[in-house]
């Protein structure tokens, strides 16, 4: 059997990020990814937008986590070439019911430590965008957006330069705690049994699976795993917006919104559909749903202006009709198993918070998270 320090179970943007945060503290890392490149599930199927930590529960992982990510992920961007806009992002309130909960939501954002939100009134929404339809806004200028395979690209290769290693085509069946060590089984082509000291699971949908197949864990230390998948399209020809525009929240998601890609596309979406496996294909009659969703706050979007783009699916931990749940990050500490970190339900702000979830895991494995 085969001896390693830490094995880091997922190649998405955290298991990357985690595994660099390893590397550089001086360990010994290899990544085992099950699929064939890096990357290819929800941190290739997202908006692509780095979130200022306005919407998510005071004192949440989520929020603290995102609003620290997000100021270390500009500054990673900036000093490692990575492609990356802060376009900014207005909120909208499309009617005067909806200026109370625009209000609360910047009283929320405050809280939790997004210090730079400007209240706009309908007027200097439209002379920022003059195509939307807003009686008032919250201007959000430390939004913005990335090449997502280019953040993995240079956490991949920071932590390669630091010694770690990735191994591809690598699914892992089962973890075993042992007395000396955590045992881990390794499938695919050429299957093996390695002993780790660490292992932290970031196999994101995968992720519950695991846990599941890991002996020693409790029942509570195995939750159940949720599907909302999410379509996105596109809009053809040029767009007028220069901001990302969101509608004020809704039940499993952020709304239909608006996002750009660093090439001045524009798309949408994503939706919240709740679905029972990992299907990716896109249904083209969703598109129905969107146009009236997004002619709330822009009236001019053209007929037939919409084509299909791709789909994501959020891990989540809680289901349809539940509060939605926070990033669920268990150290020994939660579960009692020496050396093992089981991340569930990372779903947005995930890519944001990447960088600072690795420092949070990190931190569980030396009994230094952060304090709660």
């Amino acid at each position: 059997m085969d001896r390693v320090d830490c094995v880091v179970v997922g190649a998405g943007v955290v298991g990357l990020a985690v595994a660099r945060e390893l590397a550089l503290a001086g360990r010994e890392v290899l990544i085992l990814e099950a699929e064939a490149a890096f990357g290819t599930a929800t941190s290739a199927r997202n908006s692509e937008v780095i979130h200022a930590g306005i919407y998510y529960p005071q004192g949440s992982l989520k929020g603290r986590l995102c609003v620290a990510g997000r100021r270390q992920l500009y500054e990673f961007c900036d000093s490692y070439g990575v492609a990356h806009r802060r376009s900014g992002k207005l909120i909208v309130a499309t009617d005067e019911a909806q200026i109370a909960a625009l209000e609360q939501l910047q009283r929320h954002a405050q809280a939790n430590g997004v210090d730079d939100l400007q209240r706009l009134d309908g007027h200097e929404v439209l002379a920022l965008e003059p195509q939307l339809q807003a009686v008032a806004g919250l201007l959000s200028p430390s939004t913005g957006i990335i090449d997502s395979h280019a953040l993995m690209l240079a956490l991949l290769g920071d932590a390669e330069r630091h010694g770690a290693v990735l191994a591809l085509n690598a699914p892992v069946a089962d973890i075993v705690a042992a007395s000396d060590g955590l045992r881990v089984e390794v499938g695919g082509a050429d299957p093996l049994q390695l002993l780790a000291r660490t292992v932290v699971n970031c196999a994101g949908h995968g992720a519950p699976v695991l846990a599941a197949r890991t002996q020693g864990l409790s029942d509570a230390a195995r939750p159940r795993q949720f599907f909302a998948k999410g379509s996105y399209f596109s809009l053809s020809g040029c767009t007028p917006f220069r901001h990302l525009v969101y509608p004020l929240p809704e039940p499993g998601g952020l709304g239909v919104h608006l996002t750009l890609d660093l090439a001045g596309q524009a798309r949408f979406g994503p939706d919240v559909q709740w679905v029972e496996d990992l299907d990716y294909c896109i249904e083209l009659e969703r598109a129905n749903g969107f146009y009236a969703a997004i002619r709330r706050y822009w009236p001019g979007l053209p007929d037939d202006a919409l084509q299909p783009a791709y789909t994501g699916i959020r891990p989540k931990i809680s289901g349809p009709g539940e509060a939605a749940a926070d990033f669920r990050i268990d150290g020994p500490a939660q579960h009692g198993i020496a050396g093992l970190v089981n991340l569930f339900g990372i779903e947005s702000p995930g890519l944001t918070a990447c960088l600072a979830i690795a420092e949070h895991v990190c931190g569980l494995l030396e009994h230094k998270a952060l304090a709660t």
